[in-house]
């Protein structure tokens, strides 16, 4: 199936953002790159926001989070 990346943006704004979706009700060849848009997309506030508020369970929660790329220490 081929992603379409408005659907992707769209998905993670209502998962992420509303919380109007949970990820149950997301056609599951999207998981993956909703999950990257908002580790790209969102701040880790927004994120942890929407664990928080029940949006996202722990484990959507860590698999979003493994999507960030770390920032390199402070020297």
């Amino acid at each position: 199936m081929a992603v379409i990346n408005l659907l992707v943006k769209q998905y993670a704004v209502c998962v992420y953002v509303y919380g109007t979706r949970k990820f149950d009700t997301v056609v599951a060849d999207y998981h993956a790159p909703v999950k990257k848009f908002a580790a790209d997309n969102y701040t880790l506030e927004q994120i942890d926001n929407a664990l928080v508020k029940g949006y996202v369970t722990e484990s959507e929660y860590q698999e979003t989070i493994s999507y960030t790329t770390p920032t390199a220490p402070i020297e």
